[in-house]
């Protein structure tokens, strides 16, 4: 258990989406890709564990051992939630992760966002208290789904329900739910750094995030 101090707000996790097959990058996995003298992964981890009582890392099977190798000694609780079925896409990633969160709502984040900022995450928690979820939309057009703050099991649910009608977007997952608010750009721009949904998809973005970080 983490040392930190026990906070009066209600318990908050978060979800490392970590198993895609990262296609774009290579042959390498992705969230394992050493940058700055730590795994991928790990700068997410850690970011999210100053605002997270306790995490959960969506991944593949064969990913287990080396992703829970590269997340301890986080500071917070981390489980696993390996996929049951692989390769279906980030919706069924959501919905894996979210089903392994014990807490009411939970943050999802991707695993090649590095620079994600936790004091907007911390926002999104306070956006989403009474909802079913605060989702970023970006420019007044795309939600930024995969740095969200969602109620576990509406979203997972909802994830289930859009995956049975064959729907492999994150937003048709969004229309199953009762009540969610948006967070606009102007929310983003007050309360996020700049970076914060900045990702590493491949080989380029790799290596402007390593100059950043070095």
């Amino acid at each position: 258990m983490s040392d930190e101090p026990i906070r009066e707000d209600p318990t908050r996790e978060g979800v490392v989406l970590g198993g895609g097959y990262s296609t774009r990058f290579g042959e390498a996995d992705k969230a394992l890709a050493e940058l700055a003298g730590k795994p991928l992964v790990r700068h997410v981890v850690d970011r999210l564990a100053t605002v997270c009582d306790r995490l959960v890392v969506n991944c593949r099977d064969e990913q287990v051992d080396e992703l829970r190798a590269a997340v301890d000694g986080c500071g917070v609780p981390v489980a696993m939630a390996p996929d049951p079925v692989p390769d279906r896409g980030p919706m069924a990633g959501i919905q894996t992760g979210l089903e392994g969160v014990d807490a009411e709502y939970a943050a999802v984040v991707a695993c090649d966002m590095p620079f994600v900022d936790p004091a907007f995450v911390s926002y999104l928690f306070s956006r989403a208290a009474g909802h079913d979820a605060a989702v970023p939309q970006r420019d007044d057009q795309w939600f930024q789904t995969t740095q969200a703050v969602y109620r576990a099991d509406a979203m997972a649910a909802a994830c289930g329900r859009a995956l049975d009608r064959g729907e492999g977007r994150i937003v048709a997952a969004l229309d199953e739910l009762d009540d969610w608010v948006t967070v606009t750009d102007a929310e983003i721009r007050d309360h996020a750094a700049p970076e914060t949904f900045d990702n590493v998809n491949t080989r380029e973005e790799y290596e402007a995030a390593r100059e950043r970080l070095e």
